[in-house]
């Protein structure tokens, strides 16, 4: 009887076309998260912490759909124009995106930069977790939480319906000059 009780299986379906990817968002009614991760868009080297980082992230992927694979669905792509980019879907739609990529303007030559912004996913995965619920998410709650609606505190009227259809992204910050970075800092930049 036990054995029947539990699910042992956490099955991460790996979307091989933009048309299976929508068929899947489609056919779903957990929120999803997916990793896209693409080695093969290679146009410039890699940094020296970016293999670390990007493994880093498919790491963190596969750790929160063995903790979350009942409540989440969870894709992999590995198709896309992206080096490392997550996105969070609610109800069939995207929600936040958090992209790991940057290019670096080092003294002799561009590098690609893959960032691990792991406290950035993690609240992410978190904010998805409202869209679970099929009734739809609480609006006083993805007010408090800064949700879809894009911060927290902003009154009810005719920019609400556009406020709730945009996406969150969070991009690490492009084409940094070697001059413009903090010492020891990460730079993030939201759209």
């Amino acid at each position: 009887q036990k054995r029947e009780n539990l699910s042992p299986l956490c099955l991460i379906p790996t979307v091989t076309s933009p048309r299976e990817e929508q068929q899947l968002l489609a056919s779903t009614s957990k929120p999803v998260v997916k990793l896209l991760h693409n080695r093969s868009n290679n146009k410039y080297s890699y940094t020296s912490t970016s293999d670390d980082n990007l493994l880093k992230n498919i790491e963190l992927f596969d750790k929160l759909a063995l903790r979350f694979h009942g409540r989440l669905l969870f894709l992999k792509d590995v198709l896309g124009d992206e080096i490392c980019c997550w996105s969070f879907y609610g109800q069939g739609r995207k929600i936040a995106e958090v992209c790991c990529t940057s290019i670096v303007y080092a003294t002799e030559k561009k590098q690609t930069k893959v960032e691990f912004p792991e406290a950035r996913i993690f609240e992410e995965t978190l904010n998805i977790l409202i869209y679970e619920t099929p009734r739809g998410p609480d609006l006083a709650l993805l007010e408090a939480t800064g949700g879809a609606a894009g911060g927290g505190g902003a009154g009810r009227g005719d920019d609400e319906e556009n406020r709730e259809h945009r996406v969150r992204r969070i991009h690490v910050r492009r084409h940094i000059t070697h001059d413009e970075r903090p010492h020891g800092q990460q730079i993030v930049f939201k759209d």
